[in-house]
């Protein structure tokens, strides 16, 4: 059991480190509980974006074209990702990055635009840009790592503080004595039994959200971080091959599996890098790449998914641990409901502060807005 002084200092650290970054914290969660439940949602609201007005049956649109089409919409210095359907029904998606940057919903058939939304609207974009990057860009992106990973700390501190002189512990929570004991009993209780759960999710997070945790965790294993091929320099020498040809080579690597996306760069000294789903890649949309050269359709490189050095690698179970799709419907159910507890401890631990000083205040029969101010005579 910790001695007075020394447990008054984790009980400071505790509190001054939930007071400061837990209602971000609070916010990211409750924000990925509300992830889980909006994209079913946005795909019944919006069914031109998702379910193709043609025939499932109906042959593949000529991406050649496509392409020439959006280059001329958008400008030469556009680069786009194309996602073929997943499931006979589905929508070809473009993901454009230009001067306009969002997301084209075509017939895969026939070509015909059902739909357009930008990066920035709908509600469920909103909802993942804040979730992901606080509207900040790669800003935010590293103050949600560190936030992500001050968690860590809380997590210590709080299973410090809760750890029980007798085992096995106590869980019991008190609900007949009042709301302040009943939720700081939540709190207490509900922290040590799922802080480890939560700390998954958390981290799973911040490694999506900071690409340098990826790189370090490489680097401490003396592994060299996976950089894309570079696209040999000079004058490539004949005609340039169609996007159609581009990816029938990228297939020839892999043949028979399915496409998970097409990232067609800008500038044709950037490689051309198409993604596969392999039948034992766990990455629900395919890690395991061909690299071509953009113009002559030569083969730069191949990575399968387990070739792929740590910290890289590890993107492979990371992405679908923290969105839930490794388990199916009942892992993101899970997933929710973490983003719902870590949410509430967040917000409980700040309501509680904020209790305990009023009663405090009101003990000493002095309001808790005066506490600072002092009497002048």
């Amino acid at each position: 059991m910790l001695r007075a002084p020394l447990r008054r200092l984790w009980l400071k650290i505790h509190r001054w480190t939930g007071l400061t970054l837990g209602p971000v914290l609070a916010l990211t969660a409750l924000l990925s509980a509300m992830l889980v439940v909006a994209l079913p949602v946005d795909r019944y609201a919006h069914p031109a974006f998702f379910a193709a007005q043609s025939a499932g049956d109906a042959p593949a649109l000529p991406l050649e074209p496509l392409r020439q089409r959006i280059l001329a919409e958008f400008g030469p210095d556009t680069s786009f990702t194309l996602r073929p359907p997943r499931n006979p029904g589905e929508t070809l998606w473009v993901l454009v990055r230009g001067p306009w940057e969002g997301t084209l919903y075509l017939d895969p058939a026939t070509g015909a635009e059902q739909g357009r939304r930008g990066s920035h609207e709908g509600a469920y974009n909103l909802l993942f840009e804040l979730h992901s990057s606080l509207l900040l860009e790669d800003t935010g992106k590293g103050i949600l790592a560190f936030v992500a990973l001050a968690y860590l700390f809380l997590l210590i501190t709080g299973v410090v503080l809760w750890w029980p002189a007798r085992w096995p512990p106590s869980l019991r929570i008190v609900l007949n004595r009042g709301l302040l004991r009943g939720l700081f009993d939540l709190h207490r209780t509900g922290g040590a039994v799922l802080g480890l759960l939560i700390a998954v999710s958390v981290f799973t997070g911040a490694y999506m959200a900071w690409r340098p945790l990826g790189n370090f965790i490489s680097a401490a294993m003396g592994q060299e971080p996976l950089k894309p091929p570079t696209v040999p320099k000079g004058t490539a020498s004949g005609a340039r091959l169609s996007l159609d040809e581009l990816v029938a080579r990228a297939k020839s690597v892999f043949p028979g599996q399915p496409i998970g996306y097409v990232q067609v760069p800008a500038k044709p000294n950037r490689p051309m890098r198409v993604r596969f789903r392999l039948a034992d890649d766990p990455h629900p949309n395919g890690i395991s790449s061909v690299w071509l050269h953009p113009l002559t359709g030569e083969v730069l490189a191949v990575r399968r998914w387990q070739e792929l050095d740590a910290g890289n690698g590890a993107v492979v179970v990371i992405y679908p641990l923290h969105t839930g799709v490794l388990g199916g419907p009942v892992h993101q159910a899970v997933t929710a409901l973490l983003g719902l507890a870590l949410g509430g401890l967040g917000l409980s631990g700040i309501w509680l502060w904020w209790r305990r000083r009023a009663v405090a205040a009101a003990a000493r029969g002095i309001a808790p807005s005066n506490d600072n101010k002092r009497t002048t005579s």
